[in-house]
């Protein structure tokens, strides 16, 4: 996700188009009522997507490896990814895409790398440590546009919050940085190899940022999509962004499901803000808003507290209307993340105070389920199917 997902890590159109998402959106209509009992939930499970290619052909709730598998291994990696598949992730979010400097697209959580790789261990990479306003705010560290793809292969990857998960830190230098391209080519393998289709969920990170350093995201995505054969409306990529302009932008290049994703409430998207566009999620999110997003989208990726608010204390509340007015316009909710450890979980549901120590996710899973979303992004994808097992047998 993005720099939106960064505080929440820590912390917890054409007219062809149009008709292109109303078309895929005919399959989610008609299908919403009842979600909120178990056995409405499955019908309306098969009912939406059963059948047929693309979106309709995923399992609901579709169980989305958030970053890969990255509970058990460091984020934005092929053992990472390899292990979502074998957990048995619905799909991969392979592919939190920024530059290089010679215009590579690449993997990474952001394109400040300090974090997520060894590079301060390499000295010949001393003088590239900097600080950038990115999206309005100040980081100082190493950014992937100041790196040629050779450079930054000579890096490895290290887990990002090893104080909640030091276990992952066993497989730090483990893997290199992979590039969107080895991930469209890992997808057909795994595909062949496991006699099954692979979907991949590639996100455009802080586009406008990047548009300005003349390195426009989109157009590097359509081109490998298109060289890939893997931008139509059925091909198993599914693109998000943050910034509608980016979504709408990839409206005109490539017929791939797309969806928007949504901050927490009251924050602007940045593109927003650099257009001088007053909106905030706030306004995204109403019937008006959503019906917008559904004439150049497939879905929307909201923030798990768009869908339950969170009390003062940090407990959940009553659903909001977004599952049921998002599915009145014909989109797919797919919020995120659900992680297994304590700080990441409602007080309620947590158990002891290990930072480390799991609590009762499989709870907090089948929480979410009831509300009718039709999945949910989650470091632990092994956690998230047992969940949901439990959620349509029940």
């Amino acid at each position: 996700m993005g720099t939106q997902d960064t505080q929440e890590s820590n912390h917890q159109a054409s007219v062809s188009g149009t008709g292109r998402r109303a078309l895929l959106g005919a399959a989610v209509l008609g299908a919403t009522g009842g979600v909120l009992g178990l056995s409405g939930t499955a019908r309306a499970a098969d009912a939406r997507h059963g059948g047929g290619g693309g979106l309709k052909s995923l399992p609901v709730p579709t169980v989305i490896g958030h970053r890969g598998a990255s509970g058990y291994r460091p984020e934005h990696t092929f053992g990472s990814y390899q292990l979502a598949l074998d957990l048995g992730a619905d799909i991969v979010e392979a592919g939190d895409l920024v530059p290089t400097r010679d215009g590579h697209l690449v993997c990474r959580h952001e394109p400040e790398i300090g974090g997520t790789t060894d590079v301060a261990d390499h000295p010949e990479f001393a003088s590239r440590r900097t600080t950038k306003v990115l999206d309005g705010v100040s980081l100082t560290g190493w950014f992937t546009e100041d790196f040629t793809l050779a450079e930054l292969k000579t890096l490895r990857a290290v887990e990002r919050i090893p104080d909640y998960r030091p276990h992952n830190t066993l497989y730090n230098g483990r893997w290199e940085i992979p590039t969107f391209e080895e991930v469209l080519k890992w997808q057909d393998e795994q595909t062949r190899k496991r006699g099954k289709q692979v979907w991949v969920y590639p996100e455009t990170k802080h586009p406008t940022y990047f548009r300005k350093l003349g390195l426009g995201l989109e157009e590097r995505v359509a081109k490998l999509l298109h060289k890939h054969g893997k931008d139509k409306k059925n091909s198993p990529v599914i693109l998000q962004s943050f910034e509608p302009s980016s979504i709408q932008r990839l409206n005109k290049l490539v017929d791939n499901p797309l969806v928007v994703l949504l901050s927490a409430a009251g924050t602007r998207p940045w593109d927003f803000v650099e257009a001088g566009d007053p909106r905030t999620v706030d306004d995204l999110v109403t019937r008006a808003g959503l019906r917008e997003i559904a004439g150049y989208a497939n879905g929307v990726g909201p923030t798990l507290d768009l869908v339950i608010p969170k009390d003062a204390s940090g407990n959940l509340t009553t659903p909001t209307a977004l599952v049921k007015d998002a599915h009145a316009v014909g989109l797919v909710l797919h919020p995120y993340t659900m992680r297994n450890e304590n700080p990441f979980l409602p007080p309620s549901f947590r158990k002891g105070t290990d930072a480390d120590a799991y609590g009762d996710s499989l709870s907090v899973f089948r929480t979410y389920f009831a509300t009718g979303i039709d999945g949910v992004f989650t470091d632990n994808p092994d956690t998230g199917l047992l969940a949901r097992a439990d959620f349509v047998n029940g």
